[in-house]
């Protein structure tokens, strides 16, 4: 077995690792009162019910966003940076995508993103492996 073969076992192993710990973790956070469950599989959480209008996927946004692992390791965050993003929302991993338009400007919801929603089978970082499920709280500040 040579050194791609055994990196190739192990990115399965992985990916197969990631997978099942999100599905556990997913279930676990879904028996919380109050969240919800789309379609789709993702699931929120309403922090803070704002009142503005909602946006639609060809939108731009203005979020704070705190994003971590299943087991809380940060990986990206507007608010850690105190400066918040502005994209595209129709540019962003799924997950954000449909979220985001369940929201109104003003509210805050956190996320539960399942792997097929977010990067996938990819490895796109040292903390977000293949398969990975990831956790976003984010205030929808306004749309542009």
């Amino acid at each position: 077995m040579g050194v791609a073969d055994i990196l190739a076992k192990r990115k399965r192993e992985a990916a197969e690792k990631n997978l099942l710990d999100g599905f556990k973790f997913q279930d676990e956070f879904a028996k919380r009162e109050g969240v919800v469950r789309t379609n789709s599989g993702l699931l929120y959480e309403v922090l803070v019910q704002g009142d503005g209008f909602k946006p639609s996927a060809k939108d731009k946004v203005v979020c704070h966003y705190h994003g971590t692992t299943i087991t809380g390791e940060v990986f990206d965050s507007s608010v850690e940076r105190g400066k918040p993003a502005t994209f595209p929302l129709n540019r962003v991993i799924k997950g954000w995508t449909e979220g985001l338009q369940l929201m109104n400007v003003g509210s805050k919801f956190k996320f539960v993103i399942p792997a097929d929603l977010a990067y996938g089978e990819e490895a796109i970082s040292k903390q977000i492996g293949p398969n990975s499920t990831l956790v976003f709280e984010v205030e929808l500040i306004d749309i542009q």
